[in-house]
């Protein structure tokens, strides 16, 4: 049976140590330690660096350190160098722990390469450095003779502030027979020490009784306490005091004013006289119970006298006496509780903080870790930990008192970029008391922003002509990034324009962003560029955007109108047209031709008639340029006529050029041959140059007749069902001359005085639009005229016989 007893034990002890090991194993991270009290200074207690898992070479970069405790007396270092944990303070476990079972002293560590908090726990363990003592000065008991054998008396008892077997574990009486001691053990551990009167007393014989009593606790070595008792044998009183309760239980407030009253314990004794009258003392109060309380000994009036608060002690218990005068007394124990105010407010202290982070940092990154402390108790010491702002941040509980403050949304640093975090603790108390803690963090900045323009595309006009270096225009860029990655550049991404790189026209600069142009522009050449500019920031890696630009070259008004027809013959002579002079008025005589290389109103043209040998005879047509005859021609009308036509563009200023037009008025060559030689000429210092300039145009008349008929030859199989193949009167052995002379070709002869010339240009292109139905109907006008066609079959006709000289007025 006692096997089994026994085997059992075992078991249970086996099952309690697993479940010990697994509670252990779900604390989090905590690392225990017991080390005796009173160790010297600097003495080993464990390596936490190995405990840890940090220890190596490079112990120092962990950032190994112990989390201070607000308000706590630090007892431990660490040893940076090899992650020993010391102690730094004498450890009396009587002192911190009082007479608790356990002491553990706790302490936090962080590993600030990990930001993480580990808790520690270095249990005290006690060692036997108390002796028992008793209350100062010589005890005193007063034992009535009357007393019956067996009475027992009240012994003071030994404090030892060691614990269990270090603390008292017996007592011994000496001094006389008369006496001896009983000790029982309470509820709560404590041993009730007794006086048992073991001989009836007879005061005459012997009035007073030296007594030593000594205690002893179990330790190792063993220590005692000895203690003087007097026994004064008082004569006969049979009425000893009787309290009104043998609990007096009082309550009251922390912080209480000095010199409140508590309350009152009272005890009656029926005797008279001397034996009627009691005294109240403390019995069993220690130091700290008479330095708080004063015990008026007449009234049993109980009234503060120190400072009382919850924090240091929650209750006081101690022991009252009533005594008379004939030595008899009773015992009351009185208990006065303390409750707590809310007179703490929450303490906090940040034990890690970073004052930076980076913007792209993930959620959960630890800014700080604080250490949040209420000296209160209960409800009041209950404390709530938040952000009075609402913010991407969070404070998530860790080891005991301790926030964690992490990111819980991503930060932009151009939202925000710094950020003052108002940490508040509020304990639960009434009224609460809160206490708020400013953590000022800086946004540090990452290059997540490309730069951007101000417009999605760019247009900008230049003037051509312009000077080269010329600024155009500035784009503009933003980059809400901070420092170099907003410090921005700008490119010309390189193309052509023609067959010449982009770079040989423009530039930029790249910190302003002005483009300039490196060579002057021609409109009539080019009219618009287009390219794109790069903006690119400082970051790494660099980010950047592109846009778009446009510039379009304006036109000015930089050329002259270039008359077309006439043109200017290259040997110094003019032109002449011929006009019958049968015309009606409103016939088309010739018809001036120009264009002005420019665009837009620069290239819009007008027509004037300067100068004429007959004003009022012909007009021109202020846009069309064509001339013709104003009246019906009288035989007073000189048979030459000239004509000075301005051509006028509307730029500002405007540019013109002029063109001389001699219209003769004849119906044929020969007659203005034979009307010309009728001619005297007149004198004239310029007669020479006269001369050689009819002989010329005599000459070219006869190379351009020639070319005409061969022309007319071919050009007779082409125009089969033209109306000069219908007029079958007519005999093309000779072809008119040309009204205008020294003109390029067959194409003046073409454009005569019977066409209808339109023009359009562009920069570089023109075309002539020449009207077929004019051109035939003129040619049917010539040949249905009364005055006969001079050039026929029939006609012989030489241009170089005669002394004929044409005289040209221009």
């Amino acid at each position: 049976m006692e096997e089994n007893q026994s085997l059992w034990r075992y078991k249970e002890r086996i099952l309690q140590c697993l479940i010990l090991v697994y509670a252990w194993e779900t604390v989090s991270a905590q690392i225990h330690y017991s080390i005796p009290e009173e160790m010297q200074k600097g003495s080993f207690v464990g390596n936490i660096a190995k405990d840890l898992g940090t220890e190596g070479k490079q112990l120092s970069d962990h950032g190994l350190r112990i989390v201070p405790t607000i308000g706590k007396l630090q007892y431990f270092s660490l040893n940076a160098n090899n992650g020993h944990l010391l102690t730094s303070e004498r450890i009396d476990r009587e002192a911190i722990c009082g007479e608790a079972e356990k002491c553990i002293l706790p302490l936090q560590v962080m590993v600030e390469s990990k930001r993480k908090l580990y808790g520690i726990e270095v249990e005290i363990t006690d060692i036997n450095d108390n002796a028992p003592h008793f209350p100062p000065g010589e005890q005193e008991v007063k034992i009535n003779e009357i007393s019956p054998q067996g009475s027992r008396f009240p012994l003071p008892e030994a404090q030892d502030q060691d614990l269990g077997m270090n603390s008292v574990q017996s007592y011994q009486l000496t001094g006389s027979s008369h006496f001896s001691l009983d000790v029982k053990k309470g509820e709560n551990g404590a041993r009730r020490v007794e006086l048992v009167l073991e001989k009836v007393l007879d005061r005459e014989e012997q009035s007073v009784y030296d007594l030593t009593l000594t205690a002893t606790d179990g330790g190792d070595p063993v220590q005692t306490g000895t203690t003087q008792i007097q026994v004064i044998v008082l004569d006969a009183n049979d009425n000893a005091p009787v309290f009104s309760q043998p609990l007096y239980a009082f309550t009251i407030e922390e912080n209480i004013s000095k010199g409140s009253t508590i309350g009152r314990v009272r005890a009656v004794d029926r005797d008279e006289g001397i034996y009627g009258e009691l005294r109240y003392s403390f019995k069993k109060a220690t130091k700290k119970d008479s330095q708080m309380f004063f015990f008026n000994a007449t009234t049993g009036t109980i009234t503060v006298i120190g400072d009382v608060d919850f924090e240091i002690s929650s209750s006081y218990e101690f022991e009252v006496q009533a005594e008379d005068y004939g030595g008899l007394f009773d015992r009351a124990k009185v208990e006065i509780t303390v409750t707590d105010l809310n007179d703490n407010a929450p303490e906090l202290a940040v034990s890690f903080l970073t004052n930076s982070i980076n913007e792209n940092s993930p959620t959960g990154t630890v800014i700080a870790i604080l250490n949040v402390e209420d000296r209160d108790s209960g409800i009041n010491g209950e404390i709530s930990c938040l952000i009075s702002q609402i913010l991407p941040f969070q404070l998530k509980k860790s080891i005991g008192n301790f926030y964690s403050l992490v990111t819980v949304d991503a930060l932009d640093r151009e939202q925000m970029e710094a950020y003052n975090i108002t940490v508040t603790a509020t304990d639960h108390g009434t009224p609460s008391r809160s206490t708020s803690l400013i953590i000022p963090l800086q946004v540090l900045d990452t290059n997540d922003n490309p730069p951007l323009f101000h417009q999605s595309s760019y247009v900008s006009y230049l003037l051509e002509n312009n000077q080269r270096g010329a600024s155009i225009f500035s784009l503009k860029a933003d980059d809400p990034d901070w420092g170099e990655n907003s410090n921005i550049k700008y490119y010309i991404i390189q193309g052509q324009i023609g067959d010449f790189p982009l770079s040989s026209f423009l530039s930029i600069n790249s910190e302003t962003g002005i483009i300039y142009a490196l060579s002057s522009f021609d409109y009539e050449e080019l009219q618009e560029i287009h390219f794109q500019v790069k903006a690119q920031d400082g970051g790494s890696p660099p980010l950047s955007s592109n846009i778009t630009v446009t510039v379009f070259i304006l036109d000015q008004n930089d050329n002259a109108p270039e008359i077309l027809y006439p043109s200017v013959p290259t040997d110094g002579s003019t032109g002449i047209e011929l006009a019958p002079r049968s015309s009606e008025p409103g016939y088309l005589v010739t018809k001036v031709v120009a264009v002005d290389a420019d665009s837009g109103q620069n290239a819009w043209l007008s027509y004037q008639l300067l100068k004429a040998t007959e004003p009022g005879l012909f007009t021109i047509g202020l846009h069309t340029g064509e001339i013709r005859t104003a009246r019906p021609f009288l035989d007073k009308d000189a048979l030459k006529q000239s004509l000075v036509v301005l051509v006028k563009d509307s730029g500002h200023p405007p540019l013109s050029a002029s063109v001389t037009v001699t219209v003769v008025l004849a119906n044929s060559i020969p007659e203005v041959l034979t009307d010309l030689s009728s001619i005297s000429t007149p004198a004239d210092p310029q007669s020479d140059l006269t001369f050689y300039l009819v002989v010329a145009v005599a000459f070219v008349s006869c190379l351009f007749f020639t070319f005409l008929l061969v022309l007319l030859a071919l050009r007779l199989r082409r125009w089969k069902n033209s109306q000069f193949c219908d007029s079958g009167s007519l005999n093309f052995t000779g072809v008119p001359v040309s009204q205008f002379v020294g003109i390029d070709g067959v194409r003046a002869f073409l454009h005569s005085y019977c066409q209808g010339v339109s023009l359009t240009t562009d920069s570089r292109k023109s075309q002539f639009n020449i009207s077929k139905a004019d051109y035939s109907s003129t040619l049917k006008n010539q040949l249905a005229g009364d005055i006969k066609d001079p050039v026929n079959t029939t006609d012989d006709l030489n241009l170089n016989s005669g002394d004929l000289i044409i005289v040209q007025v221009s």
